[in-house]
Formats: structure tokens, C-alpha cells, sequence
């Protein structure tokens, strides 16, 4: 079948339309490809600014960890404090207690033990009280207390022969809690009008170690 130049024309015409539609794509897709890009920027640029956001997070944490760190520390000590006048009353007119020091500190063939009070007197009585003093009583607390009072003797060869008991005191104690105490054999002591006054039944019967 011959090809006429009427046919010539209408292939030229539909080549140039197709080429036109080509060119329109080619320019969308430049076009959405400069918008991924830049987009792709700003997404780079938003992930930097949000790690230095978290850098900035984490330090103020950091730092406010350290605060907290510090009034707990600040906390106890004082709550220490509270306790010492009130305990060494305990100590010394219902125990017999002759010597109390507070925060003692000792290391022995790289062992370290710390108490928040000792007491102990020699001679007929040859007892020995040790105190631990916390804002809030936890479980952990009477396990610390009980393992104070059994690696003692180790550190203070010099007391091997005394009666050794233990007191928790503490500005809170929970009423389950106060009951583990006592089962364990320890003395409770609580807070009243900003004195610490021991808090036993008639009927308590200590735990010597």
C-alpha cells in the first residue's frame, strides 16, 4: 500500500505530540526529583537538629540526676542528724550503752563496711548495738541491716564477745514492712514530734547475733 504524503504528515505530526508529552514528562519528573531532594535535605537537616535536641536532653538529665543524687545524699545526712540525739538517748538510759559513734567507717584486706551508728559498752553488760537510720524503709534495707550484723565481727575482733542486736529507725516505715522488722528480730525505731522513740510490742524478744 502506497504511503502518501498526506500519511507522511500526520506520522510527523503524532512524533512531534509524543516527543512534546515526552518532554513534559521528563520535565515532571526533574522537577519531582529536585522536590525529593529537597526534601531529603530537610529531613537530614530536621535529624541533626534532633540529635543535638537529644545531646542537649541527655545532658539536662544528666545534670538533673546529679541534683537529685545530691538532695538524697543531703536528705539521709540529715535525717541522721535527726536521729543521733534522740537515739543516743535510747541507747544510753534504756541500753546502758556507754560509747555511741556515729558514721563509722571501716576497711579491712580490701572489705569495706559502713554504719550509721554503733554502740557498746564492755564490762557485765558486753553488748553491742548497731543502728541503721532511713528516711524510708525499704525490703533492702532489713537484708543491709541483717548483713551489717553478720560480717561485724569480722571487722571489730575486739567486740567477737559481745551480744550484737540491730535497730532500724526511720522517718517512714509501712506497717507490712514493720512487721518484717520485728519477725527478724530487729528494733523498730520511729519518728514522733521530730524524736525518734522505739516502736516494739510488749512482747519482743531481740535476735542476738
Amino acid at each position: 500500500m502506497a504511503t502518501t504524503s498526506e500519511d507522511v504528515w500526520r506520522l510527523l505530526a503524532e512524533l512531534t505530540a509524543a516527543q512534546k508529552e515526552t518532554d513534559k514528562q521528563l520535565k515532571e519528573v526533574s522537577q519531582q526529583q529536585k522536590e525529593t531532594e529537597l526534601l531529603l535535605k530537610e529531613v537530614s537537616q530536621q535529624q541533626k537538629e534532633n540529635a543535638q535536641q537529644q545531646k542537649k536532653t541527655d545532658k539536662q538529665l544528666k545534670e538533673l540526676g546529679k541534683q537529685i543524687g545530691g538532695l538524697g545524699a543531703k536528705f539521709g545526712s540529715f535525717t541522721e542528724g535527726l536521729a543521733l540525739p534522740s537515739m543516743e538517748t535510747i541507747l544510753r538510759q534504756r541500753f546502758g550503752m556507754e560509747v555511741i559513734s556515729p558514721s563509722v567507717r571501716v576497711s579491712k584486706e580490701g572489705q569495706h563496711l559502713e554504719i550509721d551508728v554503733l554502740a557498746y559498752t564492755n564490762g557485765e553488760l558486753n553488748i553491742a548495738y548497731i543502728v541503721e537510720v532511713k528516711s524510708h524503709v525499704r525490703q533492702e534495707d532489713i537484708t543491709q541491716l541483717k548483713s551489717i550484723l553478720q560480717r561485724f565481727r569480722r571487722f571489730f575482733p575486739e567486740h567477737k564477745d559481745k551480744k550484737l542486736y540491730g535497730i532500724l529507725a526511720a522517718v517512714h516505715v509501712s506497717p507490712e514492712l514493720r512487721e518484717k522488722i520485728l519477725q527478724e528480730g530487729f528494733y523498730v525505731a520511729r519518728i514522733h514530734d521530730q524524736v525518734f522513740e522505739l516502736d516494739i510490742p510488749d512482747n519482743f524478744q531481740p535476735q542476738t547475733y
